[in-house]
């Protein structure tokens, strides 16, 4: 697997503090390396690292976190979604239960009332779970575990050979567990190939920062935040989780939860991981155990991560209230589409019927149910109601349920909803689906952002008032540039003029192309581009019949500042600038009359920018 490796940082604040933490903590030298499997018992005691891990997959790390030591039973979860991904929840619950058991995580013994492993996170579950890889031969088990867990750490694994070969001489405890399970039928296959699948799932080598970025990925709703794959399902990550939650810490569960208070897992090489959702993932490597199998420095670390970070799951920073940035009107803000005056008049008078509500940071019920309240409140009068989700970090099942709920509320008043920035959102993956049957009845629509939503329930609008634009083919006369021109100037300037036809989305005008014409869309619409692409550049104006782009070229003479782009088929009218200099000579009023078009062009779009600004303070 060739993955991009994880973004390190080796300074700054974060990483002073985990090197601090980790020189604080090494004095620690209670406890003692696990010795029941020979190879294990050759780490040194002294090893240690810390890694936390983003959810926009930034890695810092402390310590020996290149080390290489073995997953152990930190696999286990990890094992859990896999099995729940590949056969779904229904038929991984039959096999194993995800109650806690208060025994030894090698216990034997199987849940008396459904006669099987009590959770995945002790060896009967984990077995169990082995068993669930889909391949059917041993190479073609490896090589899915092996792909599985390299999907999770954004890079490639492999098996250290000699702890496998060391768990399968000495694992005489596993081997009683698995012959116990196929006894009471929760396992089926021969259990020395469900072990030896066990034995190399725990013996697969990682380092610190690859299990940092391992647990990231459960934080970050199942995405690997290193490589942006998809690793898991959101529901199946919320299960995992779960388990961990209660099950993670084996017997110390309970005091692992109160003190620290994240999802966890540890494994008896000495690693342990902890998860805080939407923000980040922890990893901690030190092989001296506790009585019970957890890395005793391991434990440290994260009750001070805990504490001086407040990262306990159940510290409440779940503020509903700052879920709606801003709210305006359409006669407060109106779209970059350069409008006439007549037009410009109508919107005034009824953009008070267009209403924008911009929504940020995660939904779930809590933050939707205020947003649609808001938004209900807020679109009481109006005909559109625009809510942007530029600035949402995700959507859960519940939010999507009221937004839908919210839609079918304003429908009946007549109010139609507009969502911005979905497609191509991978936060918002599942949204569109999701009101697929809205978005097919017209009850909502998607557009790609706020100017364009506002352009189009704008263009509704002038359209009922009867502003609907101007004719198929304009007459000089009709075009904005030449107000003013009398029937003689008009004339003298026809001859100079020439026709341009562009397709859509062909680029017209370039950013630092030489400035030479100026141009008059006569049908059709362009749009006026900043950025790097005009494919995804900003928009900062768009431009309809009768209006003009490219005057800088009259006025300075200079290099296109911006990219045109044609949103239609477009016919446009152009005059070179030499042309109109040279006009000048002989009928000076022409290009007097189109510089003052020009400026009360400009200072239109100006007033409309200050309006735009004012209303978003």
């Amino acid at each position: 697997m060739d993955m991009p490796p994880s973004p390190a940082m080796s300074s700054g604040p974060v990483w002073e503090y985990l090197r601090r933490l980790l020189e604080e903590t090494s004095g620690i030298s209670d406890g003692k390396v696990a010795d029941y499997i020979p190879e294990l018992a050759k780490a040194d005691p002294e090893d240690f690292a810390i890694a936390i891990a983003t959810v926009d997959g930034t890695v810092y790390s402390a310590g020996c976190d290149e080390r290489e030591f073995t997953i152990q039973s930190v696999s286990k979860p990890f094992l859990f979604a896999h099995a729940i991904e590949t056969h779904g929840i229904g038929a991984v619950l039959r096999k194993v239960g995800v109650e806690p058991t208060g025994d030894p995580f090698n216990s034997i013994v199987l849940d008396d009332l459904n006669n099987r492993p009590f959770n995945p996170m002790v060896n009967a579950g984990a077995i169990a779970m082995a068993e669930m890889l889909a391949a059917r031969t041993p190479d073609a088990r490896q090589a899915e575990l092996l792909e599985m867990f390299g999907k999770f750490a954004g890079r490639g694994l492999g098996i250290d050979e000699a702890v496998y070969r060391s768990e399968s001489e000495t694992g005489h405890r596993n081997r009683a567990i698995a012959y116990m399970m196929l006894n009471s039928g929760m396992i089926d296959g021969p259990p020395e190939e469900v072990l030896d699948i066990y034995f190399r799932q725990c013996s697969v080598g990682v380092t610190t920062r690859d299990l940092a970025v391992m647990a990231s990925t459960l934080a970050a709703h199942g995405r690997n935040p290193v490589t942006g794959a998809r690793v898991l399902a959101p529901d199946t990550v919320r299960d995992v989780l779960s388990v961990m939650a209660t099950c993670g810490m084996y017997d110390y569960a309970g005091q692992w939860m109160f003190d620290v208070g994240l999802p966890a897992k540890s494994g008896v090489s000495g690693a342990i991981i902890a998860v805080l959702p939407g923000q980040l993932g922890i990893a901690v490597y030190s092989p001296r155990l506790d009585s019970v199998g957890n890395s005793i420095r391991g434990v440290e670390v994260c009750k001070r991560l805990a504490r001086d970070f407040s990262l306990h799951a159940y510290i409440d920073r779940s503020d509903t209230r700052g879920v709606v940035r801003r709210r305006y009107r359409g006669d407060e803000v109106r779209s970059n589409r350069v409008r006439s005056r007549r037009e410009l008049d109508a919107l005034s008078e009824r953009g008070r019927e267009i209403v924008v509500i911009e929504a940020q940071g995660p939904l779930f019920f809590g933050s939707a149910e205020r947003l649609i309240r808001k938004t209900a409140a807020f679109a009481q009068d109006a005909r559109v109601a625009i809510v942007d989700f530029r600035r949402v970090a995700y959507v859960d099942g519940a939010a999507t349920t009221l937004l839908g709920e919210l839609v079918l509320d304003l429908a009946r008043r007549g109010c139609r909803v507009v969502f911005t920035d979905v497609k191509g959102n991978a936060n918002l993956a599942g949204f569109e689906t999701a009101l697929a049957d809205k978005l097919e009845t017209d009850q909502c629509e998607l557009e790609s952002d706020i100017d364009r939503a506002l352009e189009a329930a704008e263009d509704a609008i002038l359209a009922e008032a009867g502003q609907a634009g101007p004719r198929e083919r304009l007459a000089l006369a009709e075009l904005e540039l030449f107000q003013g021109l009398g029937k003689e100037d008009l004339a003298a300037l026809e001859g100079s003029i020439s026709s341009y036809q562009f397709d859509s989305g062909e680029t017209i005008l370039r950013a630092g192309d030489d400035a030479q014409l100026i141009f008059i869309v006569a049908r059709g619409s362009v749009s006026i581009l900043v950025g790097s692409d005009t494919a995804t550049g900003r928009r900062v104006a768009s431009v309809g019949p009768g209006q003009s782009f490219g005057e800088m070229a009259l006025l300075d003479g200079g290099k296109r500042s911006a990219d045109v782009r044609a949103d239609t088929p477009v016919l446009a009218y152009g005059i070179a600038v030499e042309e109109l200099r040279r006009l000048f000579d002989a009928r000076p009023q022409i290009l007097t009359t189109i510089y003052a078009n020009i400026i009360r062009s400009i200072s239109s779009r100006l007033r409309n920018a200050n309006d735009h600004l004012r209303a978003l303070q």
